[in-house]
């Protein structure tokens, strides 16, 4: 598929080439309550409006279309999936899912097997609140770290039972991690909006067993 590119670059990310920063204290942990957490590293990956670009003109995206109550939509992103052992789209992704395995090791007990990739064109692309709880994750803790590329959008969390919504507002470089029981105990969304926003790419790494 054939993907167009209207993107305003940050003027806080002109590094020439893409790296990774620090982990280790530079990560701020959020406690949710019931068991869930959340941890956030502004701008991990520096320079990385030029990896954006590069994962908007290489990866083979593809749309879908799902079935929703009694009708088939159109699922308002472009998608793309890497399992356990495909070769991720660029290297920077590999060194990514390698530093959060080693980071995570204590506390996940395994590393980081595949990645999801998604690509919001626009506003009107968005995700609808819920909670990755296909395979391990509907009975287990796990992790899912989200790495943000593009223009920022607001990623929003709420818990299942109800409650006050927390957002962060996600783009060139910014690390996410939803850890602890957070996929069965909290739901997560970024919703359309009418607001002019760039493009944005939201890159998934998990562990084996959890979609």
């Amino acid at each position: 598929m054939v993907v167009s590119i209207n993107f305003q670059a940050s003027l806080l990310d002109d590094a020439p080439y893409a790296s990774l920063g620090e982990l280790g204290p530079t990560v701020r942990r959020t406690v949710l309550g019931h068991g869930a957490w959340v941890d956030v590293r502004p701008h991990w990956v520096e320079g990385s409006d030029g990896l954006f670009s590069r994962l908007v003109e290489t990866v083979p995206w593809h749309a879908e279309r799902r079935q929703m109550y009694d009708r088939v939509v159109d699922v308002p992103r472009l998608l793309s999936w890497y399992g356990e052992y495909d070769v991720l789209p660029d290297p920077l992704l590999e060194q990514a899912r390698d530093a959060l395995g080693e980071h995570y090791r204590g506390e996940l007990g395994e590393p980081f097997c595949t990645a999801g990739l998604c690509y919001y064109r626009d506003g009107r692309d968005s995700v609808a609140w819920h909670g990755d709880t296909i395979g391990r994750s509907r009975h287990e803790n796990t992790m899912i770290a989200i790495v943000s590329l593009g223009a920022p959008r607001r990623l929003l969390l709420r818990p299942r039972d109800g409650g006050d919504r927390l957002g962060f507002a996600l783009g060139h470089g910014d690390l996410l991690v939803m850890g602890g029981s957070c996929q069965r105990t909290w739901e997560h969304a970024i919703l359309k909006t009418a607001q002019p926003v760039g493009p944005r790419i939201s890159v998934q790494f998990r562990p084996y067993g959890v979609a």
